[in-house]
């Protein structure tokens, strides 16, 4: 696939940080990473997440990983 074309993973942060009653904004602060990548995770804009910062963002979120990023399409 090419590098421009969007990958099939989903970030779920809206929903978690709905259902938590948390801003972006507490988590970037929580996490330790900015406001603008957590935001590009968000919008499903990001190419590659460190471990670690998965591991912040899901301890903070009290989530796995699989709660966070899903397949938005399931391949056949």
């Amino acid at each position: 696939m090419p590098a421009e074309e969007s990958s099939n993973i989903h970030c779920r942060l809206d929903e978690l940080l709905a259902d938590r009653g948390m801003t972006l904004t507490e988590l970037s602060k929580r996490v330790g990473v900015s406001l603008v990548n957590l935001s590009v995770l968000k919008n499903d804009r990001a190419k590659a997440i460190r471990f670690s910062t998965l591991t912040a963002i899901c301890e903070v979120l009290d989530c796995n990983v699989g709660d966070l990023l899903t397949t938005a399409h399931p391949r056949p």
